[in-house]
């Protein structure tokens, strides 16, 4: 494979104990489904319901750090596969893309819009507003550059009313999971390389554990149908974030099969007969 697996150990504004656990047993997963090396960053800290400042300065050495490993693999011609506790992990990772792969159209797959910025949060939840960040909407001190109009929202069904303003301001596209289908994403994307991110709520609960439920969201087959129907080779690197690891042994295996499972269309493509337009 033409990836390199990258895993994040540190503190990325969790506010649950069971991210740190469900990044580490996802990556190893990865890395023996696919006979992947593995970079473990960062370093562990307790989870807090801290607000976003605070989270962002003990955040600081991970995303340095992630930032670091996501730009060393670009230019060395791979694509990062990077496995995180938390969405926080794409401040760092969008603005390397914004510079090295600035053709890249963003793919989001998520059930929130994670567009806020401190003026409008209502949580103080550093993770939600990643995407207003990468954008540079606020200053994260980790580097902006994303073009809105680059990003597409699939799945989001819970955004905050000003956070939904400030998406529309911005030009983002969002489809709810109601007219999120291959057809829709393949008319979005064109023809233009693809940078997708996957955060495990944008699934309808009881799949894959992550730190928030948010019901109607989308079926695991309608996932993989959008992503078996993107060319793996216009994708120029993956993330999966939020997985909470369950306490429960045969709950937590069903989740990791899930996961490798569902993104085989783009890390293990085979030949298949399509039926929708491809991405």
């Amino acid at each position: 494979m033409d990836y390199d697996l990258i895993v994040s150990q540190g503190r990325l504004a969790d506010r649950s104990p069971h991210a740190l656990l469900g990044a580490r047993l996802a990556g190893e997963r990865f890395a023996r489904r696919y006979g992947l090396r593995t970079r473990k960053l960062g370093t562990p800290y307790p989870n807090s319901a801290d607000g976003w400042s605070h989270a962002l300065a003990q955040s600081r050495e991970t995303l340095t750090s992630l930032q670091n490993a996501v730009s060393q693999s670009l230019e060395a011609g791979r694509k990062p596969l990077m496995i995180a506790n938390s969405c926080v992990a794409s401040l760092a990772s969008l603005p390397v893309v914004a510079r090295k792969r600035p053709a890249a159209k963003i793919l989001w797959f998520d059930a929130h819009g994670d567009f806020n910025t401190p003026e409008t949060t209502r949580s103080g939840y550093l993770g939600g507003m990643v995407l207003a960040g990468a954008c540079g909407l606020w200053k994260t001190e980790v580097g902006g550059g994303v073009s809105p109009r680059n990003l597409l929202i699939v799945g989001a069904r819970d955004v905050d009313p000003a956070e939904s303003e400030l998406l529309t301001q911005a030009g983002v596209t969002i489809l709810p999971p109601r007219t999120a289908t291959p057809e829709a994403v393949a008319q979005w994307a064109g023809g233009a390389p693809l940078w997708l991110h996957i955060d495990w709520d944008v699934l309808e609960p009881g799949h894959v554990p992550a730190a928030y439920k948010v019901n109607q969201g989308l079926a695991p087959d309608r996932l993989k149908a959008i992503l078996e129907a993107i060319p793996a080779n216009r994708v120029e690197g993956l993330e999966l974030a939020e997985f909470e690891a369950p306490d429960d042994p045969e709950a937590r295996e069903a989740a990791l099969r899930l996961m490798i499972k569902l993104t085989e269309p783009i890390l293990d493509p085979q030949p298949v007969a399509r039926t929708a337009p491809a991405v």
